[in-house]
């Protein structure tokens, strides 16, 4: 019973420290736009985050019920596994992180919950009409969702804006931007944070520390809240880069329009218990808003990287998951095995973003020179141009007319008359 006690507090530990990987790896998720459009100063910016993500905390328990009541059959988990579950969601957080790709922590976790569970007791313990209709259909649906209203919203603002001053508009939109940060914070911690709630009281659950079908306790929910208010705070920002600079350049009215397009996708589905990767949510907005304005580019090859990681999450997680389990069923040497190369792991992935640190100094520093894809051409040929740019197309179509001077006048004429085939060329 004491090594069982101390698998538990191990257990509660770890989920703690995927709540903070959570936190700082989906910082980008809320801020990246209003940072990258200069509305908020990045440190300003992610102190905000944290705070609303931790009262988001406590809004709802719906998904975190989800995690713990309907993923997986409670009965015949053990800590064990849950612990394997977040061996493999918290390495495939920090790798993604590290080459500053916004991958999904909510899918990190689902899938190393399936490995460590299959692993474990075998494919009949997962629920998979819950695996479908909760995790894998919204996990098609939110970016495509997002991605289209974050389109439409785009060109409104810039046709409400034609006839409005556009240093005044872009002041006003950043304010808006904002507003609409924080309301993404606060729908970030809504869903996310329930997640690590969900996980601990299964793991209570498991461990006979809660009786089946309970809910998160009042300190699971505030340690849950915390946790991924404090990696917040600390940003993880080489995923804002990406987010903010990697995807396409975005002005003011677009960040407006891809975070309020996505906050609404989140809170959606945080009401309706669906487990939504705000990661998918946000990166389609914000790919999205590229594309609804004329002459936005979205960086395809970023994009598809971005995609090919989202989905490998589900599959490297439950893979590294289940391999951690197989490890941990040989008791606490196991255990202590896997806890060991947990950390290490961890500590060799720091180790190594030192080598090119990214923080608030030069998160905006990133810019790529990639011309636009087929699909942003495409779209741009039919989007309404903005305000403020007819002028230029103007300037840059109609040559201006080049200035000649009384001293060169005879020889402009002379060189612009016409060769006469008839009159003899002097000899040499």
């Amino acid at each position: 019973m004491e090594n069982f006690s101390l698998i538990l507090a191990i257990v509660v530990i770890t989920a703690l420290a995927f709540d903070f990987t959570n936190g700082f790896h989906d910082t980008a998720n809320a801020m990246a736009t209003t940072i990258s459009t200069g509305a908020m100063k990045p440190k300003v910016a992610v102190a905000m985050s944290a705070v609303l993500n931790l009262v988001g905390a406590f809004l709802s328990i719906e998904v975190a019920n989800t995690i713990s009541k309907g993923l997986v059959d409670e009965s015949g988990i053990q800590p064990e596994v849950i612990f394997a579950a977040l061996v493999g969601a918290i390495l495939w957080n920090l790798l993604t992180w590290l080459v500053g790709l916004p991958s999904s922590s909510s899918h990190a976790l689902m899938g190393g919950l399936i490995g460590a569970t299959i692993a474990s007791v075998g494919v009949g313990a997962v629920h998979g009409d819950v695996l479908v209709t909760k995790v894998l259909i919204p996990a098609v649906a939110a970016p495509l969702v997002a991605g289209i209203a974050a389109m439409f919203a785009t060109r409104l603002t810039y046709k409400l804006g034609k006839h409005t001053n556009e240093k005044a508009s872009g002041k006003g939109y950043r304010a808006g931007q904002i507003a609409s940060a924080g309301l993404v914070s606060l729908a970030h911690g809504t869903n996310d944070a329930q997640k690590t709630m969900g996980i601990i009281t299964l793991a209570l659950v498991a461990g006979g520390a809660l009786a089946p079908d309970s809910d998160p306790p009042v300190w699971v929910i505030l340690s849950a809240g915390l946790a991924i208010a404090l990696g917040t705070y600390l940003g993880g920002w080489r995923i804002i880069r990406t987010m903010g600079k990697g995807l396409t350049d975005l002005q003011p009215q677009q960040g407006f329009a891809a975070q309020t397009s996505a906050a609404t996708v989140i809170l959606a589905s945080s009401h309706l218990g669906f487990s939504l990767s705000t990661t998918h949510s946000v990166s389609g907005s914000v790919m999205g808003a590229g594309l609804g304005r004329k002459g936005g580019v979205v960086r395809w090859s970023t994009a598809t990287r971005m995609f090919v990681a989202w989905g490998l999450t589900l599959p490297a997680a439950a893979l590294v998951a289940a391999l951690a389990e197989r490890v941990t069923s040989f008791g606490t040497w196991g255990t202590t095995l896997v806890a060991v190369f947990l950390v290490a792991s961890s500590a060799a992935i720091w180790m190594i973003s030192r080598r090119e640190v990214v923080d608030h100094t030069n998160v905006n520093d990133a810019g790529s020179d990639e011309p636009a894809g087929v699909v942003t051409t495409a779209i741009a040929a039919v989007t309404p141009p903005p305000v403020g740019t007819v002028a230029e197309d103007l300037t840059t179509t109609i040559p201006t007319p080049a200035t000649v001077t009384p001293a060169t006048a005879p020889a402009a004429a002379e060189a612009a008359a016409p060769v006469n085939p008839s009159t003899p060329t002097p000899a040499v």
